[in-house]
């Protein structure tokens, strides 16, 4: 916040032993007080703040100044702490506090404030009734704010239906003309604190906490002001802890919250980058099931039409086998059957001449039973390769050698004879 010299306005009248506010308006009005003095010090260091007591048990009964504008924040709080209830209920037809005249004793202690260049405001805390004092006064008061360029903030406690009027009417002239244009900032506010909530409470919501100039029609009223209980949104960015309270955690929640805000967007934007790829993925698998669909019907109508060639192929092969095959068969079984004749006309001669070297062996060496025996001819001529011993060659040449063996045999018994 830019350099600001404040002055806190503090009713103390007997109005303000009322409990309509907890405890009572004093001390709710104190407290109130305490956190707007924590709030000017702590945001600028060389802002000051000063207090006023708008009654007083001195012979005038009027505004008493308690501390004048400064840094020391040990008097300021000792001075909000030390109000008396002063004044009486009702003076004579004048209320139990002069708004008006409070007001100039701030304007004129602001006028010798030590720092000139920083900017000028009242705090001023109303409690009590305004019914004796006319609208027109706070409009001329309003006006010499203006003139002095010394910015108001009203905070009405109580009394609503009979001082919201007129404390509208100081803020407006205060703010001036070209407030009530439309978009207008207004540097003046009026704040309306119902009964039973906690002025701190709907404060920490309001233009006077934060400093800033609300738009036209910016100033808060008793709806708005009842819904200050959960005033902790203006420190939303320091986890609802006021850092004029406890800087050090308000900025730990802060970095925290920073933190945690980072990683929600890297995990929003991780989301949304698998999504879009996700759906990129899926188009290009779509494509890719199109392709593959296209290439599995060609390759099967190419698998087909491989099929039916091969199949042709296969046959005329098969057939060309059958040919060759059976031509084989019929060449080997020609081949087989020369062979044998010719091998069979062989045998045949070769064992007539066997048998008939043996039949003459025989008789050379007079064993004509042995060599002439049909069983041991058989097993003889079975165990040739080749030779069938029931071929009727063989057998015949078998009896002639036989019978020719029989008539030496009795030619030789005759010449023995």
């Amino acid at each position: 916040m830019p350099l600001e010299s404040c002055m806190i306005l503090l009713d103390n009248s007997e109005f303000m032993r009322n409990g309509d506010y907890i405890p009572t308006r004093l001390e709710a009005q104190s407290d109130a007080a305490n956190m707007i003095v924590n709030q000017k010090t702590q945001s600028n260091p060389e802002s000051t703040v000063g207090v006023i007591a708008m009654s007083s048990s001195g012979p005038s009964s009027g505004a008493e100044l308690l501390v004048s504008p400064t840094d020391d924040l040990g008097k300021i709080l000792s001075a909000l702490h030390g109000v008396p209830f002063c004044g009486e209920m009702v003076r004579n037809g004048k209320d139990a506090v002069d708004i008006a005249a409070s007001v100039q004793v701030a304007t004129l202690a602001l006028k010798h404030r030590r720092n000139k260049n920083g900017a000028q405001r009242i705090v001023l805390f109303v409690g009590s009734p305004l019914s004796c004092a006319e609208a027109r006064s706070f409009i001329k008061a309003g006006k010499q704010l203006k003139k002095n360029n010394v910015f108001i903030d009203v905070i009405a406690m109580g009394e609503l239906g009979d001082n919201e009027p007129k404390l509208r009417e100081l803020v407006d002239a205060a703010n001036g003309s070209s407030a009530n244009e439309e978009g207008a900032e207004r540097n003046c506010h009026l704040v309306t604190i119902p009964a039973g909530v906690l002025p701190s409470d709907v404060l920490i919501t309001s233009p006077i906490f934060r400093g800033d100039a609300a738009p036209m029609g910016g100033d808060m009223g008793g709806a708005a002001a009842g819904a200050g209980g959960g005033g902790g949104d203006t420190f939303a960015q320091y986890g609802g802890v006021d850092p004029n309270m406890d800087p050090e955690l308000a900025m730990a929640l802060r970095v925290s919250m920073e933190e945690e805000r980072a990683r929600q967007e890297r995990v929003s934007a991780a989301a949304a980058e698998s999504n879009q790829e996700e759906k990129s993925g899926d188009g290009e698998d779509d494509a890719a099931a199109a392709n593959n669909a296209e290439s599995m019907e060609g390759i099967t109508a190419g698998v087909e039409n491989d099929e039916d060639a091969l199949l042709q192929q296969a046959l005329a092969m098969s057939m060309a086998e059958n040919q060759a095959s059976s031509t084989t068969e019929e060449t080997t079984a020609a081949a087989g059957e020369s062979t044998a004749m010719d091998m069979g006309d062989d045998d045949d001669d070769a064992a007539m001449q066997m048998a008939l070297a043996m039949s003459m062996q025989g008789e050379s060496e007079e064993k004509t039973d042995a060599g002439l025996d049909p069983a041991f001819v058989n097993q003889l001529l079975g165990s040739l390769p080749g030779v069938n011993p029931d071929d009727p060659a063989i057998q015949e040449a078998l009896r002639k050698a036989k019978d020719e063996s029989e008539k030496k045999g009795d030619e030789k018994e005759d010449k023995e004879e």
